[in-house]
């Protein structure tokens, strides 16, 4: 059984080995056969300037998750206006979805999708490290270029490149 929308979750990252790293909440806002879509506050407080963006306490995610693909993304929009700020794309293992939790294994490569579609790949020395085998090593490398793929055409949540006018 799925969780139904407006039903909180606990998020649970975990390593590459499946170790916990943290655990937060979110909001079901949507689901599909193999999707979710979810609502979550940044948790961490003060500001962590990234170098690509500024995360600040209680920024709105809105988190979409999926069981057959090797990425998670996540729309980030400042806590003080709600602009949006872009979008945070884990490279993770597909995710399990229960009626209560969200659990994902985040396999340390990352993509930033600017408001402008620019697309800037993160940490690659931090994902050459890690002694992953051979599939998830395939997986992940296929996943950044399906979100490449994702942002050229446009493809929803991408679809709001170019047209940012409005906050929400």
């Amino acid at each position: 059984m799925s969780p139904a929308v407006g039903r909180k979750l606990a998020i649970h990252k975990r390593d590459h080995l499946g170790q916990e790293i943290t655990q937060y909440s979110g909001v079901v806002l949507a689901e599909g056969q193999t999707w979710l879509i979810l609502e979550a506050q940044f948790n961490i407080p003060g500001e962590q300037d990234a170098g690509y963006t500024v995360f600040r306490f209680n920024d709105r995610f809105v988190e979409r998750y999926f069981t057959d693909r090797w990425y998670s993304i996540w729309e980030m929009h400042d806590v003080s206006d709600d602009r949006l700020k872009g979008w945070y794309c884990n490279i993770c293992r597909p995710v399990t979805i229960t009626e209560t939790d969200v659990i994902y294994d985040d396999l340390a490569l990352d993509v930033w999708v600017a408001r402008d579609g620019t697309i800037q790949v993160l940490d690659e020395d931090e994902f050459g490290a890690l002694n992953l085998d051979a599939e998830s090593h395939a997986q992940a490398l296929a996943a950044v270029s399906q979100i490449r793929a994702l942002v050229e055409g446009r493809v929803a949540p991408f679809d709001q490149i170019g047209n940012l006018s409005s906050p929400r």
